[in-house]
């Protein structure tokens, strides 16, 4: 037996090899074409919404080509060559079910691309307005001392790769004299809080205070106990306001807020109140941020128009990825799991007493324990006698948000200690509770709840080096809406670590975009895609800065076409799985400069053995495109004996070059209809070719 050392080492390897790619791109997630199968709709650039219906192998002029095969209305079929994957994205921004299907050459496309570039003009002109406003704010710029450093050491875990890039984005966000406004998207468990931590000493060490914005009283009292456990050693005032605390301990951190003596703050909705105010507050954190609503977050916006913003989610909503996406906020991904942690088995079953006992058992006698979610505050009393009766091994307590505080406070405290072992609750527990030993979660109806309410309840299990497991118990099919399922369908199939940001890009499909500087949901994204959406808003903007009148009508510029008359393909002998074929292309595809070509290739030798002769073509192939595309090509076309090289209306180069080339070279070289030129060369193999090609590119553009 050959085992491979990304099999052992898979997490390790997938983190160091392809965690600095993954971040390159903000969007990638969206454009990339890793979840899509076949019956997925897909966005071709310039002939509009298709669906994907495989990759086939056709032999044109007696050279072997891979095509992706689209499906239009009417039952039209596009084949796109493998090497214009470039103009292929992942349709999102509604569910596939509802995703438009353009008819070939009917003039539909251009239609639906012209009224979003309108829309897009407006917006950028928007954005652009909030930049500015943004940029002439100023913030405060606070230092990064041996102090920190020396709390920063005292961390008593390893951090992961993506929490240290996130910890450093924080502090040059910090150190820096633009307000902050930097959204952290992490898996539950993955080490966000000790972002928040990180960037509440910097606060509390340059004289400002601290409020952290959470969404349960539950998640406050945890947070205050982490915060006080960190900041042990170091002369920082913590508090916390919620319902846990009496009228006369809320008075009194009150006066400390006013006063200045309190440095952090920690609190529900109870923070919003007009009765508190700060002495000098520096830093807003809200966790759990799709919790809030967009007129909560700016309340506290306007408070104090300078101060800095550090929002934390798992599964950030669709209108906050969209304003990440387009550059409104800053971004950060956490996606590396923190080591030893397995992800959490997933079931989706109907409710049968067998099942449940079995469940709660095989946990119990690991030495675990069990949330049971009811989310009926007037029959969990039932629930309860119910699963003592399935299970009288069992030691069973309830809990909910209409107990009285103390008693509430109780009986987290007992569950935490491990006191009983089955706690039968309502969604009080969604977030933040850190409960390592609790491994079990049985969610009932587990159709009533949305997305990224279900992944973070699946988050309250599987937080240590255990395998945990989630039973999501739902009714019949039929008495389920159609967007249950598909929710229940995306929690079930995503059971990596680290793939809340991946569920959000779902969710992003089941409700659609939202609009950026609106309230409306679906817009103009639903028509066209949300990548192709975000990339003419991009060029809409850069256009908009240097001054110019936005041309979105005008293709987006993807490089050359190239022909050279030899076969340029992975064989399905080399990498027999369609899937992974096509994410090569698509990474080859997409690749920026030489440097990631190499990279690629380095990767497929190690993943797949030494490349064929096909291989090696595509990779040549795309190193042409990467050295046509500043010159201004359109495409290059080489065959035995002579080739042509098409340039775009406005190519960046000289005129006289070509003159020159063709003067002192009239054999080699002819100009036709101005915009082709001609070379002529015995080019007898494919890499004689390849030379050539080269050769003129670099003679057109000598010094």
């Amino acid at each position: 037996c050959v085992i491979v050392e990304s099999q052992l080492f898979w997490q390790y390897w997938i983190s160091n090899s392809w965690r600095k790619r993954r971040h390159k791109d903000a969007y990638a997630v969206v454009r990339n074409l890793a979840e899509i199968q076949e019956g997925s709709p897909v966005v071709h650039e310039d002939n509009g919404v298709g669906r994907y219906l495989g990759l086939q192998s056709l032999e044109l002029s007696g050279i072997q080509q891979e095509f992706l095969t689209l499906e239009y209305a009417g039952g039209d079929k596009l084949y796109v060559p493998v090497a214009s994957l470039h103009l292929i994205s992942r349709y999102s921004g509604a569910s596939p079910e509802t995703a438009p299907l353009h008819r070939l050459g009917s003039g539909q496309w251009e239609k639906a691309k012209k009224k979003a570039a309108e829309k897009v003009r407006d917006v950028a002109a928007e954005l652009l307005d909030i930049y500015a406003r943004r940029e002439a704010r100023k913030g405060i710029e606070h230092t990064i001392d041996d102090q920190y450093r020396a709390f920063a050491a005292s961390f008593p875990y390893e951090e992961t790769p993506d929490q240290h890039d996130s910890i450093e984005a924080v502090l040059a966000d910090m150190a820096s004299n633009k307000p902050m406004d930097r959204l952290v998207c992490g898996d539950v468990g993955f080490g966000k809080t000790e972002v928040a931590i990180r960037a509440a000493f910097v606060a509390a060490q340059n004289g400002q205070q601290v409020a952290m914005l959470v969404p349960t009283t539950l998640l406050a009292q945890q947070h205050y106990q982490s915060f006080r456990d960190r900041f042990a050693d170091w002369p920082v005032r913590i508090e916390s306001i919620s319902r846990f605390r009496s009228k006369k301990e809320q008075d009194e951190v009150l006066k400390g807020l006013e006063s200045g003596n309190i440095d952090i703050i920690i609190g529900t909705h109870k923070l919003l109140q007009e009765s508190v105010k700060y002495k000098n507050l520096g830093l807003l954190i809200i966790d759990e941020e799709h919790r809030f609503g967009v007129r909560q977050k700016e309340q506290f916006k306007a408070m104090r128009s300078e101060i800095d913003i550090l929002s934390l989610t798992a599964t950030p909503i669709p209108r906050t990825l969209n304003m990440a996406f387009s550059g409104m906020r800053e971004f950060s991904v956490i996606s590396t799991a923190p080591a030893r942690r397995l992800p959490v088995k997933t079931f989706v079953a109907k409710w049968d007493g067998a099942l449940i006992r079995e469940s709660i058992l095989r946990e119990i006698k690991r030495g675990g324990q069990v949330y049971l979610l009811h989310n009926q505050v007037d029959t969990i009393e039932k629930m309860v006698r119910d699963v003592q009766e399935l299970v009288p091994e069992a030691k069973v307590e309830f809990a909910h948000g209409q107990m009285r505080e103390r008693q509430l406070e109780q009986v987290m405290s007992d569950f935490y200690h491990q006191r009983f072992n089955v706690l039968v609750c309502t969604t009080i527990i969604e977030t933040g509770l850190d409960i390592p030993s609790a491994n079990t979660i049985i969610i009932n109806r587990a159709d009533k709840f949305g997305l990224a309410q279900l992944y973070q309840l699946r988050g309250r299990v599987g937080r240590s080096h255990h395998r945990a497991y989630a039973y999501l118990v739902v009714p019949s099919k039929k008495a389920m809406t159609k967007d249950a399922a598909k929710r229940l369908e995306a929690i079930e199939s995503i059971e990596d670590l680290g793939t809340g940001f991946t569920l959000a890009t779902h969710d992003l499909e089941i409700r659609g975009a939202g609009e950026l500087l609106g309230e409306d949901q679906s817009g103009q994204m639903q028509a066209i895609g949300f990548s192709l959406y975000s990339e003419l808003l991009e060029r809409a903007v850069a256009a908009l800065k240097s001054g110019k009148e936005p041309e979105l009508e005008r293709p987006l510029d993807h490089g050359a076409e190239i022909d050279i008359n030899a076969p340029a393909l992975i064989p399905d002998d080399y990498l027999p799985d369609v899937h992974t074929r096509l994410m090569m292309y698509k990474r080859i595809a997409s690749a920026n400069n030489e440097a990631e070509l190499r990279e690629l290739q380095v990767e497929m030798i190690d993943r797949f053995g030494l490349l064929p002769e096909q291989a090696k073509t595509l990779i040549s192939v795309t190193e042409l495109k990467l050295k046509a595309r500043p010159i201004g090509i359109k495409k290059i076309v080489a065959g035995t004996d002579s080739g042509t090289i098409t340039f775009v209306e406005q190519p960046n180069i000289d005129p006289m070059k070509i003159i020159m080339l063709i003067q002192n070279r009239p054999r080699r070289f002819r100009l036709d209809k101005n915009e082709r030129l001609q070379f002529f060369w015995q080019m007898v193999d494919k890499d004689e070719r390849l030379g050539i090609v080269v050769e003129v590119l670099d003679a057109l553009v000598a010094d």
